[in-house]
């Protein structure tokens, strides 16, 4: 394996460093530092972060392969700072059994671009009727530990409970895609002045308040541990806010698109811009802002989307849900977060690396940078801004809410297992990944 001298590096603590990759781990961490026969890389006025975590991504293999595959994902990923992510259930057949997340861990494998974790699904089918085979995947070489219907909401309450008694026995964790299904049936839109005026069916902030109070309370009464994806309301905050403070085992997600956008945006009907949960009002971004900030919300996923063109050129009501965003993430939380002073550099590490890490029980990542660490390192460039452009999209398909927006910073190299799979802002092909 080729060892690597990276010079000049700035680490979220302040710290301007040089380190050695060397052997599978962070070498050597100073200044001043050499290495015979090391790669050297200019790191001058780059910040130098913990590889960056995902805990949720639609990755479509097997059986969306013409929106993404294991190994166009994991691309995507690596050029938005990713060295690792949670693959979410949702494919067909559904990974709701051990040979089928096992396929997926494989493939990632395969790529060699990022570690990727399967999550395994909650009810057969995502059904909601019965409880997929947990124990299976759990025990399966994919050692599953996040489970989740994603795209749909366990909404049985007594199905619930039993998953999260079920899960509760391994340590596992149950991440929940709050969406109460009688208050949402053929919305489309955030209900609220927005929806009203262009005649779109409101989507309302209690359909997903609603879940939340609903689990938190079963997380409770089980003491299992429980996740709410892609948080989104302030009312919301507010429920996880008051679950912590009961010591209740509960995280929670935000995605980059509700820290920055808002409803507002729908109203040139740019399907790009329909999503589950909807764009929200700017009292909501405001909060959840808040939320991520102060660490009622833990962590920030993207909830990487993809669908192919004819999916949301289509007019809004028929238009798919979702968004590409593992190529944009950083740059989101950048701009939303760093640039407002609501976090700094340690606070994006924290959120984005070592609590999904945490999380999602995924070893040797989110680890601070340190001589005998993982050497799972994204370098990022703060002071760059560009427009946000098809070709900076390294994934299979184009359904980004950035495209033609300035956005901060820069990914300049990855580094996974060690190895680089961007050098110089471009992704590295995959046949030179093993080299």
């Amino acid at each position: 394996m080729t060892a690597y001298l990276i010079t000049g590096a700035a680490l979220a603590d302040g710290r301007t460093v040089d380190l050695v990759l060397d052997g599978g781990i962070v070498a050597e961490v100073g200044t001043g530092l050499s290495r015979a026969g090391a790669t050297r890389i200019d790191a001058d006025g780059l910040l130098a972060l913990p590889g960056l975590v995902d805990l949720h991504t639609h990755l479509r293999e097997p059986g969306g392969e013409g929106s993404e595959t294991v190994l166009t994902g994991s691309r995507a990923a690596a050029a938005g700072g990713y060295t690792a992510v949670s693959a979410m259930a949702n494919t067909s057949p559904v990974a709701d059994t051990a040979s089928v997340v096992e396929q997926v861990q494989a493939l990632g494998e395969a790529a060699g671009y990022v570690t990727v974790r399967p999550i395994g699904a909650v009810t057969k089918g995502l059904g909601g009727e019965q409880l997929a085979d947990i124990g299976a995947m759990a025990r399966s070489r994919a050692r599953v530990r996040m489970f989740s219907d994603d795209g749909f909401c366990v909404a049985d309450p007594l199905l619930m409970r039993r998953a999260l008694e079920y899960i509760r026995g391994f340590g596992g964790v149950l991440a929940q895609h709050a969406q109460e299904p009688r208050l949402t049936i053929g919305a489309q839109l955030n209900e609220g002045p927005t929806s009203a005026e262009l005649g779109l069916a409101g989507w309302p902030a209690v359909a997903e308040e609603a879940i939340i109070a609903r689990d938190v309370l079963l997380a409770q009464h089980t003491g299992a541990r429980l996740h709410v994806c892609h948080l989104s309301t302030a009312g919301s905050v507010e429920l996880v806010r008051w679950a912590k403070s009961r010591g209740i085992a509960v995280t929670a997600e935000v995605t980059p698109h509700h820290l920055l956008l808002t409803d507002r945006l729908a109203e040139g009907y740019d399907a790009r811009y329909k999503v589950n949960p909807p764009l929200r009002s700017d009292a909501d971004v405001e909060a959840v802002r808040a939320g991520l900030a102060d660490g009622t919300i833990d962590v920030v996923a993207t909830d990487h989307a993809p669908h192919p063109a004819d999916s949301k050129t289509a007019e809004w009501s028929e238009a798919a849900n979702g968004m590409v965003g593992l190529e944009s993430a950083l740059s989101v939380v950048h701009e939303a977060m760093v640039e407002t002073g609501l976090l700094d550099w340690a606070g994006v590490e924290r959120v984005m690396s070592a609590a999904p890490a945490r999380i999602g029980g995924i070893s040797g990542h989110g680890e601070a940078i340190a001589a005998g660490s993982s050497p799972e390192i994204v370098l990022y460039d703060p002071s760059a801004r560009s427009d946000f452009a098809a070709e900076h999209l390294a994934g299979r398909s184009r359904n980004s809410p950035y495209l033609g927006r300035r956005l901060p910073g820069r990914v300049v190299a990855v580094f996974h297992e060690g190895r680089p799979t961007v050098l110089d802002g471009a992704v590295t092909p995959q046949e030179a990944l093993r080299a």
